[in-house]
């Protein structure tokens, strides 16, 4: 079982993500706002201020998505779903994609076995 966590850095792919979700076999997430260290120290924190031309054309806004998931055998589907949706994840200000290893998990929905 595994914590996938994306980190969305287009937000408005978020339709087509969700999809990309589903079409994987991935039907349960929690999505979050979030925000970008760069982005919050750039126009929060005076003293790096002068990073906002840097910052320049950065989308100040995430969606992060985390899911739990008990078929680990669909990432790898979903990971070729997203390059699809919201180009190759390998470039920069596309999106994080990661895996975390859960060892104890209480509450989740149990998923009907496929036949």
């Amino acid at each position: 079982m595994k914590l996938l966590v994306f980190v969305l850095n287009k937000e408005e792919l978020l339709d087509d993500v969700l999809v990309a979700y589903v079409e994987a076999g991935i039907a349960g997430a929690t999505i979050l706002d979030s925000e970008g260290m760069g982005r919050f120290l750039t126009y929060e924190v005076p003293l790096f201020a002068a990073f906002k031309e840097f910052m320049k054309g950065n989308k100040p806004y995430n969606k992060t998505i985390f899911s739990v998931v008990t078929h680990e055998e669909r990432i790898p589907k979903l990971e070729k779903l997203l390059d699809k949706v919201c180009g190759n994840l390998d470039e920069p200000g596309t999106g994080i994609l990661f895996t975390v290893p859960i060892d104890y998990a209480r509450g989740l929905v149990k998923e009907e076995e496929e036949e």
